[in-house]
């Protein structure tokens, strides 16, 4: 006997998809698929042989758990046309996927008794078939209606995940951070692949190349977490590199040598913190990437807060504040052409 809820998908893309194939092959009764495209509902309603329908509405009443896998700027239109038309019902558990969006954009559905939930997978997807093999271990970001997480809990267990509850307001950032860590380690990627093939490589070369070194730093971040995996010329505090490779990259765009300046300054306070480099050593490499000309500088003022530099926040009348808990001296920056900085 089936004692797992039945669910529908609605929005047949790469997540649902996963989602619901996944779901069926751990017990649960799929019983509907809606999704614009009427090529991947049928192609995925197939493959749980469950019933394809026409709308939304239809599919929401069949079901127990009712997925909203659609993108993130249709899930509150698809919810409000659900609740609206008496798709939902109480005690019935509405679900979105979204890393972005917090359960209140569901709230049609509270005022017709069902319970809403997000429960976003921490995953990259890149295909279906790749969504269904990395979402086994990965771990689910669950926040919503309390009288819904036992079930969205259990159902994260199933898919052989794990979870945490964050708060609906809190979803920004946790997105914010997901997107840092994913979608810009691809770009970051394709800007060293890019600089490898101004020295002749190809793709492939390039790619063939830093892969195994990029294996191999995720490697010692598994084991001694990221401050205590940080190697290179800042962890060493060695200037002379930095600035050997800020003027190599000044014959590239500006983007790139943006990204290299502001990664170097975020990864001084990481060899601060890991006690790689000294304070003086710290503001150093912080004035060579922030290209600062000190006026009357006699110390080591930079952007670094006020604990990791020793000085006092308010010692000097001629200090800049550069940020919250920020202080230094008056800086000549060196600005783009145009009198401007990138926008």
């Amino acid at each position: 006997m089936n004692c797992k809820p039945s669910f529908a998908i609605i929005g047949a893309g790469k997540v649902g998809s996963a989602i619901g194939v996944l779901l069926k092959e751990r017990g649960y009764a799929p019983v509907g698929v809606y999704s614009r495209s009427k090529t991947s509902a049928r192609r995925l309603a197939d493959q749980l042989h469950s019933k394809l329908y026409k709308n939304a509405v239809d599919a929401a009443k069949a079901a127990d758990l009712v997925f909203i896998t659609t993108t993130d700027r249709e899930i509150g239109t698809t919810a409000a046309i659900i609740a609206r038309k008496g798709g939902c019902k109480p005690g019935q558990i509405v679900i979105h996927t979204s890393g972005a969006l917090a359960s209140d954009v569901m709230e049609p559905v509270r005022e017709q008794g069902a319970w809403a939930v997000s429960v976003h997978p921490l995953q990259s997807f890149a295909s279906i078939e790749s969504a269904k093999e990395n979402l086994p271990g990965s771990s689910f970001a669950l926040e919503g209606d309390e009288q819904a997480l036992p079930l969205a809990e259990k159902m994260v267990k199933d898919l052989q995940g794990r979870y945490f509850i964050i708060k609906a307001a809190d979803k920004p950032l946790y997105h914010a951070a997901a997107v840092i860590a994913s979608n810009y380690l691809v770009s970051l990627m394709h800007l060293s692949a890019s600089i490898y093939r101004q020295l002749g490589l190809d793709e492939e070369q390039a790619r063939d190349a830093l892969f195994p070194l990029i294996q191999g730093t995720l490697n010692n971040i598994a084991k001694v977490g990221p401050a205590q995996a940080l190697t290179g010329p800042v962890a060493r505090g060695d200037a002379s590199t930095v600035k050997g490779h800020i003027s190599a990259l000044s014959r590239m765009n500006w983007r790139t040598q943006e990204v290299y300046r502001s990664l170097g300054l975020y990864t001084v306070g990481l060899a601060l913190e890991n006690g790689s480099i000294t304070t003086n050593e710290g503001a150093a490499l912080s004035n060579i990437f922030l290209e600062v000309e000190n006026c009357e500088q006699k110390g080591n003022y930079c952007r670094l807060s006020a604990h990791e530099t020793g000085s006092q926040t308010n010692s000097h009348v001629n200090r800049l504040r550069l940020s919250d808990g920020y202080v230094g001296r008056c800086f000549w920056y060196r600005r783009h052409p145009g009198w401007g900085f990138p926008r």
